[in-house]
């Protein structure tokens, strides 16, 4: 199996210009390691900074969605676009977030048949809605989110996410982007310190 991060090559951390080195230094000092996407997507600086900026303005802002709900919207996304790297990577996101070393594989495999509570459910169903076939997506979906009880701002939130990711789902397609060794225990082993 190869170990390229990317077909498209990758740059170090250090060769980053200094604004984006100390954003992904931060994010390497969090988590430990760099995380594949910020070293294969470093090439073309001013997209990995646009990346960064709109993952974040979705991912990091204030919203009645917690952090861990995002992330279940990620991995609906990436599971049904069949992205490896997102599915590994946030998959890993979520298990940390929710607190539950099982969740992010179930809804990898099979989001329709896991366990969820009823909000879960409506998130799940409304980004794979999105997803799956988002040009007959309309006022029966809409009506179904509501009904169960996402706001317009919820509404919004996931079909922005989803829809940045399904973008991001393709450029790792193209890159076939490697996910890194660490991701794969993220949230299922108790972190060294």
């Amino acid at each position: 199996m190869s170990k390229e991060i990317s077909r498209f090559g990758s740059v170090r951390l250090a060769d980053l210009p200094e604004d984006l080195r100390e954003r992904i230094g931060a994010i390497a000092e969090k988590s430990g390691f760099v995380p594949n996407v910020f070293l294969a997507l470093g090439h073309r600086p001013a997209e990995l900074r646009a990346f960064c900026d709109y993952h974040d303005a979705l991912m990091e802002r204030d919203s009645s969605l917690s952090k861990a709900e995002r992330e279940l919207v990620v991995v609906a996304t990436s599971a049904a676009n069949h992205c490896t790297y997102c599915v590994v990577a946030h998959g890993a996101i979520l298990r940390v977030r929710a607190k539950d070393d099982q969740i992010a594989d179930l809804v990898a495999a099979n989001p329709w048949g896991a366990a969820l509570s009823d909000r879960q459910r409506a998130i799940v169903d409304l980004a794979l809605s999105v997803a799956q076939d988002s040009a007959s997506f309309g006022e029966s979906e809409l009506t179904a989110a509501r009904a169960a009880g996402l706001s317009d701002d919820e509404i919004w939130d996931i079909g922005a996410i989803t829809a940045f990711f399904a973008m991001s789902n393709r450029l790792a397609h193209l890159m076939a982007l490697r996910p890194n060794d660490e991701f794969f225990l993220m949230g299922r082993v108790p972190r060294e310190k």
